[in-house]
């Protein structure tokens, strides 16, 4: 049993948002990374692609999600179901929250990037 107590070391703060990282093997869990997202209203994060599904569950605020060519709001208390392998684009039309989980080997590709991100506050 491992409970996890969140530090500025496991806080990454990128131009669209800011993880907080929770449960990743670096902090005890062997299958699964959860991380908190906070995105400030008007902020769009980069097409991308995960390689395992994402759950997102909206605690505040919404989203706008662009996925296969349509475009859905999320709003808090819903969840967002991503499948692996597709591009998607995350837009913040108000400030929100959301816990995110995911297998903990999963990596990101950005179009026109030669390799994946791994994303140190699942790692």
């Amino acid at each position: 049993m491992y409970v996890i107590t969140v530090s500025p070391e496991h806080v990454t703060t990128t131009p669209n948002a800011t993880m907080t990282g929770f449960a990743a093997p670096s902090r005890g869990s062997s299958e699964l990374s959860t991380w908190q997202v906070d995105m400030p209203a008007g902020a769009t994060g980069p097409e991308h692609s995960a390689s395992r599904e994402q759950v997102w569950t909206l605690t505040a605020g919404s989203l706008e999600v662009t996925f296969e060519g349509r475009t859905e709001r999320v709003t808090a208390g819903q969840t967002l179901v991503l499948p692996a392998d597709a591009a998607r684009r995350i837009h913040a039309p108000e400030t929100f929250r959301a816990h995110v989980a995911m297998c903990a080997d999963g990596v990101v590709s950005v179009p026109g990037e030669e390799e994946p991100r791994i994303l140190p506050w699942a790692r």
